[in-house]
């Protein structure tokens, strides 16, 4: 990956992060922190690996996205909108409101486009891995099409998640790719106060998979990590994140405190005024354009 399209996406994530911010002032309500952390593993997910066509997201050969921690779906809803699957300003006006696409949490129903519904946490790696059968079944060991699952650290309480985890290990899925985003919050407070994962990396590779460490907010990282996993067939693959929980905005970085709320509906340590918190929010996310 050249610097050009480094600064491309840089500048992509940007654009996500300043419009997850400003529906999330409109809505009211909301999580912050997990979608300013991942505007970059999506940015570079959508404009540059995933097989897609927005004009027909029904295309037998696409890539499939599978987002388990459904409430930071602010983030991929901005991204599917600057993508091209839906009108950004019909996102910003409307996420969360009554009978939107842009629900709090994904829901096909509502958003065809997405390729499921999320919310309750530790379901996704499972679905993931059925999809990833599937495919093995249809296409042999010849895999014409990858399947991405989306993680939080936090859902790795899930007993579901190890379930699913323990089964792509024992089938060898090579078409699978989990990406969990270590930000090391949850809404109760930090990860390994709340319930200690670490050695996380162990933990996935005692169920045969491939793991990797990556800094989630390098491209250049993003980028070799998965072409890495691609390269292995035997194994499913596991990119632990580090991410920065609101990143971009350092009243946010790093408190647990936005996990689950938007700029403007309570005070919080290090953080402006709630009048003043989107504002803000959005005055540091412009200035870096």
């Amino acid at each position: 990956m050249d610097e050009k399209k480094v600064k491309l996406l840089e500048k992509k994530a940007n654009e996500i992060r300043i419009t997850l911010i400003e529906a999330l002032i409109e809505a009211g309500s909301g999580h912050t922190a997990g979608p300013l952390g991942m505007a970059d593993i999506f940015t570079y997910l959508y404009f540059h690996e995933l097989r897609h066509d927005p004009k027909n997201p029904d295309w037998p050969e696409r890539d499939r996205l599978v987002l388990s921690n459904g409430h930071i779906c602010p983030v991929l809803y901005a991204t599917m909108c600057y993508a091209g699957y839906a009108d950004v300003e019909e996102y910003k006006k409307t996420l969360r409101k009554f009978g939107t696409k842009f629900q709090g949490h994904p829901h096909r129903e509502y958003f065809p486009a997405l390729e499921t519904s999320s919310g309750p946490i530790g379901s996704g790696l499972s679905q993931a891995v059925g999809m990833a059968l599937a495919e093995r079944i249809d296409s042999g060991k010849s895999y014409k099409k990858w399947i991405y699952a989306l993680l939080s650290d936090g859902e790795m309480d899930c007993g579901n998640t190890w379930e699913g985890a323990m089964l792509a290990g024992k089938e060898k899925l090579g078409n699978l790719i989990a990406i969990i985003d270590r930000n090391n919050i949850q809404i109760d407070g930090f990860t390994e106060d709340v319930m200690p994962l670490e050695p996380l990396a162990d933990k996935w590779k005692a169920w045969n998979w491939h793991v990797q460490e990556i800094d989630g907010h390098s491209f250049p990282e993003i980028h070799e990590a998965v072409q890495r996993a691609k390269a292995v067939f035997d194994q499913p693959s596991v990119i632990i994140a580090r991410t920065v929980p609101g990143k971009g905005v350092p009243f946010m970085e790093r408190h647990f405190q936005w996990h689950g709320i938007p700029p403007g509906v309570s005070d919080v340590p290090d953080a402006p005024p709630k009048a003043e918190q989107g504002a803000m929010a959005l005055k540091v996310l412009r200035e870096v354009c």
